[in-house]
C-alpha cells in the first residue's frame, strides 16, 4: 500500500529570494585585500540571486522531517499491522525530534535514545512533542545507536512490541524523502524567475551523515540539472566527507572536534561517499571553522531573522566575505542563481546566538564596516 500524502509528516516550505545575501555574496575575492579605508582600492560587488530554501520551517524545526517521516511513513504502509507499531529513533537530537513529530502525524509512539551529549533543552522538546520515552545513553551518537539496537529494540520484540527502526541518516527511503525538497525547488524556482524548467546554477546545503546531500543529489538528478554545481559544505572537525574525497578513501574521523554537534557523523553513508567521487565535476566539498559557522549564524538573524544551529549556519557563511566565490572558484554573476537549504535545527536559542556573535565579530570585520 502507498504511503498517503494527507498524511505526509512534513510540509512545503518557501522559497524566498534574499536581498541582503544576494548583495553580500558578491563580494570579489582578493588574493590580498587591500584596506576598505582606500577608497581607490575598494572591492566591488556583483548582485548574484540568493534564494533560501526554509526548511528550518518544518514543524520538527529542521529538513529531517522530510526523510524521516516519508521512511516511517513507508513502514507504516508496509506493516500488516499498522495499529501496534512501535517507532525507536536514535539521534543527537534533531533526528529524534523530526522521528517524534513524525510518529505523532502518523498516530504511534516513538522511543528516543540520544547520547550523553544531548542536552536537557533538546530531551525536553522531544517529550513536549509526544515521544513515548527519551532515553540516555552512551557518549556518542553511534553508542547510543548500538544500545537502542542491541539492547532497547531487543527487548521491546520480546515483550511482543511491533519495532520499527528509524535510523537518522543512513537509509534509501530517508534519500527519497529528503528528494522532495529539489521537486518543491523546481517549481518555486521557475515561478520566482518567471522561466519554466529553472535550474539553480549554485546548490548548497550542509553535510552531516549525509542523508539530505544524497538526497538532493537524487533529486538533482531526477530533474536532469546536469550544469547545477552543488557545494557539500561541513565545520572542520565534523569534514568526514570532504577528508574521504581528498584521501579518495571512505574514511572514519578519529574524533568530532566541531562545535556543529549535529553535523558530528565520524564517517558519511557510503552513499554519500560514492555520490562525491562518482559526480567529482559537479560535487565540490567546502570546509569552514566554527567561528564562520558562528558569523553565518548571527549575521543571518540579523539579515532575514531566522535562528538556526551551527550545522545550517555553515552553508549560509558562505554568503559573506566572498566565501561563494572562493568555493565556486569563480567570480560570481548577476546572472547566478544560487540557493541555499536553510536546514535548520531546533537547538538553538537567542543567547546561543548572541555569544555567537561575540565569539567570531573578528571574522570579516573589515567587510562588515
Amino acid at each position: 500500500m502507498a504511503p498517503s500524502k494527507n498524511k505526509n509528516p512534513w510540509v512545503e516550505t518557501p522559497l524566498i529570494e534574499s536581498t541582503p545575501l544576494s548583495k553580500t555574496a558578491g563580494w570579489l575575492v582578493f588574493p590580498n585585500p587591500p584596506s576598505l579605508r582606500d577608497n581607490a582600492k575598494r572591492p566591488t560587488r556583483k548582485t548574484a540571486r540568493v534564494f533560501l530554501k526554509l526548511d528550518n520551517l518544518q514543524l520538527s524545526g529542521s529538513f529531517k522531517a522530510r526523510g524521516i517521516g516519508y521512511l516511517m511513513q513507508c513502514a507504516l504502509s508496509a506493516s500488516p499491522n499498522p495499529s501496534t507499531v512501535h517507532f525507536f529513533s536514535s539521534s543527537g537530537g534533531n533526528a529524534g525530534l523530526a522521528a517524534v513529530h513524525s510518529a505523532v502525524k502518523l498516530g504511534r509512539p516513538c522511543t528516543v535514545v540520544v547520547p550523553l551529549t544531548t542536552k536537557p533543552m533538546m530531551q525536553q522538546k522531544m517529550r513536549a512533542a509526544g515521544a513515548a520515552n527519551v532515553l540516555q545513553h552512551g557518549a556518542s551518537w553511534q553508542e547510543a545507536d548500538d544500545y537502542l539496537q542491541n539492547v532497547v529494540i531487543k527487548t521491546a520484540a520480546e515483550n511482543g512490541e511491533d519495532c520499527v527502526y528509524v535510523p537518522p541518516f543512513d537509509h534509501p527511503d530517508i534519500w527519497k524523502g529528503h528528494s522532495s525538497l529539489i521537486d518543491e525547488i523546481s517549481v518555486q524556482l521557475s515561478q520566482l524567475t518567471g522561466q519554466d524548467n529553472t535550474a539553480p546554477d549554485v546548490l548548497a546545503c550542509s553535510v552531516g551523515g549525509g542523508g539530505l546531500f544524497n538526497g538532493i543529489m537524487e533529486g538533482v538528478s531526477r530533474h536532469s540539472w546536469h550544469a547545477t554545481k552543488t557545494l557539500a559544505v561541513e565545520t572542520q572537525g565534523a569534514d568526514s566527507l570532504a577528508e574521504s574525497v581528498r584521501q579518495k578513501s571512505h574514511i572514519t574521523l578519529p574524533a568530532i572536534t566541531s562545535q556543529a554537534t549535529t553535523l558530528g557523523a565520524k564517517k558519511v553513508s557510503a552513499r554519500t561517499f560514492e555520490l562525491a567521487m562518482q559526480n567529482s565535476e559537479q560535487v565540490k566539498t567546502v570546509v569552514l571553522s566554527d567561528e564562520e559557522a558562528m558569523m553565518g549564524a548571527w549575521r543571518l538573524a540579523e539579515d532575514e531573522r531566522l535562528l538556526v544551529e551551527l550545522s545550517c549556519s555553515v552553508t549560509v557563511a558562505l554568503c559573506y566575505g566572498g566565501r561563494l566565490e572562493k568555493a565556486l572558484q569563480r567570480p560570481v554573476s548577476k546572472d547566478d542563481k544560487v540557493v541555499i537549504i536553510v536546514c535548520g535545527g531546533s537547538n538553538v536559542t537567542i543567547d546561543m546566538v548572541s555569544q555567537w556573535k561575540k565569539d567570531s565579530l573578528h571574522v570579516d570585520a573589515e567587510l562588515s564596516q
